[in-house]
C-alpha cells in the first residue's frame, strides 16, 4: 500500500486539545515545532499530501498551515466524510491511499474509511479501538512527527527519510 494524502485533525491531534479564550475570543493554540518539521519536510520526501479537516474555525490555524504550505484546508467542517471525500477526488487520491490521525469521535466515520488510522496517545478509547498506530506521545508533543515516522518506517519504499 502506498499512501499519498494524510488527513489530520487539529484539536486534540496538532494542539494539545485546550482551547485559550479571551474576551475576544481564542488567543492562542500550542503546536509542536517536530510535527511541523515532518509536515513540512517529510511528507513532500515521502510524496504524501498533508490535509487539515476540523470542526473549528480559527485565523490561528491558517497561519499555522501557510506557515507549513498546507493548502488543503477545511476549517469549520459540518461534515468531515463529505470535505475529505471531495479533497481526495480532486488530487486523485483514493480512500485507501490515504491515512487519518485523530483524536475524537469526529473523526471516528472517516478513520474507518481510510487505509491507516492513527492516533495520540491520550485519544478517546473507541479511536484507539480502530487505530494501527496509537503513539507515545499524546497530542500536540509530537504525536504527529510519530505517527509519519510510522509511515515512513512501515509504508514508504527505500530508505528512512529523516
Amino acid at each position: 500500500m502506498k499512501i499519498k494524502a494524510l488527513v489530520m485533525d487539529v484539536d486534540g491531534t496538532l494542539t494539545d486539545g485546550g482551547i485559550y479564550m479571551g474576551e475576544k475570543g481564542e488567543v492562542m493554540k500550542r503546536f509542536d515545532v517536530k510535527d511541523g518539521y515532518a509536515i513540512h519536510n517529510m511528507l513532500p520526501q515521502m510524496g504524501i499530501i498533508p490535509i487539515i479537516i476540523t470542526g473549528r474555525t480559527s485565523q490561528i490555524v491558517l497561519n499555522r498551515c501557510k506557515e507549513l504550505g498546507i493548502k488543503n484546508v477545511v476549517q469549520g467542517s459540518k461534515n468531515k466524510i463529505e470535505d475529505m471525500v471531495k479533497i481526495l477526488a480532486q488530487e486523485r487520491i483514493d480512500l485507501s491511499e490515504t491515512a487519518y490521525i485523530g483524536d475524537d469521535m469526529n473523526d471516528y466515520e472517516c478513520m474507518q474509511m481510510v487505509g491507516l488510522r492513527g492516533c495520540p496517545r491520550d485519544a478517546v478509547s473507541k479511536i484507539k479501538e480502530i487505530s494501527e498506530c496509537i503513539t507515545e506521545s499524546s497530542g500536540g508533543n509530537g504525536a504527529v512527527r510519530e505517527f509519519i515516522d510510522w509511515i515512513n518506517q512501515i509504508y514508504c519504499e527505500g530508505e528512512m527519510i529523516r
